[in-house]
């Protein structure tokens, strides 16, 4: 099943809230698929671990200078090196300033509105929304206020932010 046909099974059984929960599963159902994919790549260890992390297990650290950045580690670490998976709250109302990433930085949002501006474009993505910023392209982000944004965030190794 390609994107355009979850979009339009969603369109024609849904509205209001449970149309956005169904967004926001099609974007966890391709997700998983990529984690999914990526894990066939890598050694048999690896790719064979059980990762069961009930909400109330997750380990939140604030980002020490981020204004309130807090993160918690699925797999790897967000701050040290190598692959990781996380989920990240950006508080609402908080910008970031100008920067880049080393790295591609695939972007899953499950709350809030969470946006970047790039080249002057501002673009929103609301829950249910994923994004893939390619590597060394400069942009302003943040989360928009009136809600904290909750993100699920990956890559194959360490995250940076370039200024």
């Amino acid at each position: 099943m390609n994107h355009s046909t979850i979009r339009t099974i969603t369109d024609a059984t849904a509205s209001g809230k449970t149309k956005s929960l169904l967004y926001l599963a099609a974007a966890l159902a391709l997700l998983s698929t990529h984690i999914f994919a990526q894990s066939m790549t890598t050694s048999t260890t690896q790719a064979n671990r059980l990762t069961s992390l009930p909400v109330s297990d997750l380990t939140w650290t604030e980002l020490p200078n981020s204004g309130g950045i807090k993160y918690a580690n699925v797999y790897g670490n967000l701050t040290g090196k190598g692959p990781y998976e996380a989920f990240v709250i950006f508080p609402a109302g908080k910008d970031n300033p100008f920067h880049a990433h080393s790295q591609n930085l695939p972007t899953v949002v499950l709350k809030g509105i969470f946006y970047a501006i790039i080249d002057g474009k501002r673009v929103e993505y609301p829950a249910g929304s994923f994004y893939n910023l390619p590597a060394k392209l400069p942009h302003y982000s943040g989360c928009v206020k009136g809600e904290d944004c909750l993100l699920f965030q990956y890559q194959a190794d360490y995250f940076d932010l370039v200024r």
